[in-house]
């Protein structure tokens, strides 16, 4: 498949430790504050109710992070986490072998267990979730597959701050989602979380292209891809002092599950 422009833009000029350091460092505040909290308080809820569960977690499109598997690696049995760019893929191969220069998510890991009602059981976290990872793939969403190796159906699939990525438009977005769907055991589950509205953030000097979606173009988009709405949330932007960063004006998280019967 021949790479597109944006695709190539991604290659070439996408640094994960700068994008670690412009969202996720530690003390980060305005809109790296207001993602977490928002991000990791809807994945305890959904992930702590007991009704998302199973043998099998993929998270696809991870980037460098892991922060939104903190949750999820209590209920499943295996996380299959994949990223369509290698120096990606490197930083996640880095933190599963603690690697003295792999990103830091102790912060995270510290918010989560907090939530739990243990915030000096990180460390035990971090562990549970490395031992849960089995597998760390190379994913492209906008391949016909988007794995290039057989995949088993999963009992849920993640994603979170990708999918809007790689689209030119809706019927992209659409399109990958019903690609997704096809990794899911019959009433399976699917949660994405992201930003409403944006059509670019920045790394460092880079600027990188983002699909705008509204919250209607997202529940629209699930409904036509196929999937039954269990819930959707979304948290109006407060920090508006960062729009140079990223022009979003929103966040979404939405669960969804593929019918027992299509």
């Amino acid at each position: 498949m021949e790479t597109s422009n944006t695709a190539q833009m991604y290659i070439n000029e996408f640094d994960p430790l700068n994008y670690y350091q412009t969202y996720y460092s530690s003390g980060k505040r305005g809109i790296a504050r207001e993602w977490k909290d928002f991000a990791l308080q809807n994945l305890h809820e959904i992930f702590g109710s007991g009704g998302v569960k199973g043998d099998i977690l993929i998270d696809f499109g991870a980037g460098p992070t892991i922060y939104h598997l903190l949750s999820a690696c209590e209920v499943f049995n295996s996380i299959i986490t994949s990223d369509f760019l290698e120096q990606n893929r490197e930083q996640l191969e880095k933190w599963l072998k603690k690697d003295p220069a792999a990103l830091d998510w102790t912060h995270f890991t510290k918010y989560v267990c907090e939530l739990e009602g243990n915030r000096d059981n990180w460390e035990k976290k971090e562990e549970t979730l490395r031992r849960k990872i089995t597998k760390v793939l190379k994913c492209d969403a906008l391949a016909e597959k988007p794995f290039d190796v057989p995949m088993p159906a999963a009992d849920c699939l993640i994603s979170c701050l990708c999918l809007e990525s790689p689209c030119q438009d809706l019927e992209a977005y659409i399109n990958i989602l019903k690609k997704l769907k096809e990794l899911l055991k019959p009433g399976g589950h699917i949660i994405i979380q992201s930003i409403l509205n944006c059509s670019y953030y920045h790394i460092g000097n880079s600027c990188f292209p983002h699909l705008s979606l509204s919250k209607d173009d997202v529940e629209k988009s699930f409904l036509e891809a196929g999937y039954e709405i269990v819930n959707i949330k979304v948290l109006q932007r407060s920090v508006m002092s960062e729009m140079e960063i990223s022009d979003y004006n929103g966040y979404y998280s939405i669960h969804a599950r593929k019918p027992q019967k299509e």
